[in-house]
């Protein structure tokens, strides 16, 4: 069996505030495994955000430690986080926010290219016709501003801008939440071919089970800053273990029956 591509064990973040101190992490564990996608799911408050966000290390810990492909990820400095970084990749839950509005679509996918020295500049703009096919969208659209096209297509453009430095590992913090169930069904379905494609891991972070059933190879439940429950997805939805799973699963019966 294969070493799995991201390892993080032990991941505790206590912040303060109101004269109290509040654990959103409190030794949370879990593993990735290559080309396999990791459903995070828990209510809200549970700490999936934050243990996503100290995946890419944008909050430090605390506590703990956390291994992608072999190197320890927290430890990272100056050009060898810079190298991570174009390994790893996020896509966050609202696609508005996630860029200048008032960017075109081609800006926002040249830069990744531009930062990670991917191509030069007469190559760039080919690369980014390429990225928009890839995720069903014109290449026309890189002329358009961000704030003109829909939810859905703004999200297709975050993907596209995750998968331009080839990561082979993509944290989605709840992306397909905001969108409607024809277009989430369209992304989850660009994800998957995506994986299949190119290899990409996962980690799916949201509160609805049913979403994180239908992508995911695992999953990891959290609650109260705890990984509660970590296994295969369909073991999880067929006989969960802990009471904050079966309260998911009890959630959305027709799981029972998928």
């Amino acid at each position: 069996m294969s070493a799995p591509l991201l390892s993080a064990t032990g991941i505790s973040k206590t912040y303060a505030g109101g004269g109290r101190r509040i654990a959103a992490l409190d030794n949370a564990s879990i593993t990735v495994g290559r080309g396999e996608t990791l459903g995070l799911v828990g209510p809200s408050g549970s700490g999936k955000s934050t243990l996503a966000r100290v995946l890419l290390r944008l909050i430090e810990p605390d506590a703990g430690r956390a291994d992608f492909d072999g190197v320890d990820l927290l430890s990272l400095r100056g050009e060898g986080l810079r190298a991570t970084r174009r390994r790893i990749q996020m896509v966050f839950q609202d696609p508005l926010a996630a860029f200048n509005p008032r960017a075109t679509v081609g800006s926002a996918l040249t830069d990744p290219l531009r930062i990670h020295r991917i191509g030069n500049g007469a190559e760039q703009p080919a690369a980014v016709a390429r990225l928009l096919e890839r995720v069903g969208l014109d290449p026309t659209f890189a002329s358009r501003a961000i704030h003109e096209i829909s939810g859905g297509q703004r999200q297709r453009v975050a993907i596209a801008r995750a998968i331009s430095t080839r990561p082979e590992l993509i944290v989605l913090d709840e992306a397909v939440s905001a969108l409607d169930v024809s277009v989430r069904a369209k992304i989850l379905d660009l994800l998957v071919g995506l994986q299949r494609e190119q290899g990409i891991a996962y980690v799916f972070v949201s509160h609805d089970l049913a979403v994180v059933r239908a992508i995911s190879h695992s999953i990891a439940v959290m609650d109260a800053g705890r990984i509660v429950e970590h296994g295969p997805a369909r073991d999880i939805v067929a006989n969960p273990q802990s009471a904050t799973g079966r309260a998911l699963v009890a959630a959305v019966p027709r799981l029972l029956h998928a």
